[in-house]
């Protein structure tokens, strides 16, 4: 799927008008909700494919992508269907029982992975996700995200010495939803 297909359908689907308290805490008049874009496998399935390039790009020695529990797991599963690299999934917390990893999957010290998110806002996820992986002696310098809403994640991602690469950015969708809803004439 085009990258301009992906956009359009970002919006149709997953774009939502309303009153919304964000995961930082801030109130926003719109919401992406990323469960209405990972649960479609036509939309899933072209987001792994953008992932993966977007991953090849910026971040060509990545031997792993990794991933923040629940938010992120479906396309970092797409991703890793697409570019043939495995995925790690970092817990909110470590498990209790079994092997009570933080962080699940087969990895070394050393190895470069590349941080997935779906829509990042203040990134205070991803943040907390790249310390993790810093603190397993992983080195993380690149985070991929779908949607930057454009409110200081990259900022605070970039104070932690991580670029962030979003697919879109929220100002991008924003301008094209207004820009489709005005009257031609």
């Amino acid at each position: 799927m085009k990258r301009e297909h992906l956009g359009a359908a970002l919006r149709e689907h997953a774009y939502l008008e309303g009153d919304f308290v964000l995961r930082s805490g801030r109130r926003s008049s719109y919401y992406l909700d990323k469960y209405r874009f990972e649960t479609r496998p036509d939309l899933l399935a072209a987001l792994g494919e953008h992932i993966a390039a977007a991953i090849a790009e910026h971040e060509p020695d990545a031997v792993r992508i990794a991933s923040p529990q629940v938010g992120a797991i479906a396309l970092a599963a797409a991703a890793s269907l697409s570019s043939g690299l495995p995925f790690l999934i970092v817990r909110d917390q470590a498990k209790e029982y079994g092997t009570a990893n933080r962080i699940e999957g087969v990895f070394e010290p050393g190895e470069r992975v590349c941080l997935l998110e779906d829509v990042i806002t203040s990134a205070g996820a991803a943040v907390e996700t790249l310390e993790v992986l810093r603190e397993a002696g992983l080195e993380c310098r690149i985070a991929v995200c779908v949607v930057d809403r454009e409110e200081g994640g990259a900022d605070a991602l970039a104070r932690r010495g991580a670029r962030l690469v979003p697919l879109f950015r929220a100002g991008e969708l924003l301008s094209a939803e207004k820009t489709a809803a005005k009257p031609h004439g």
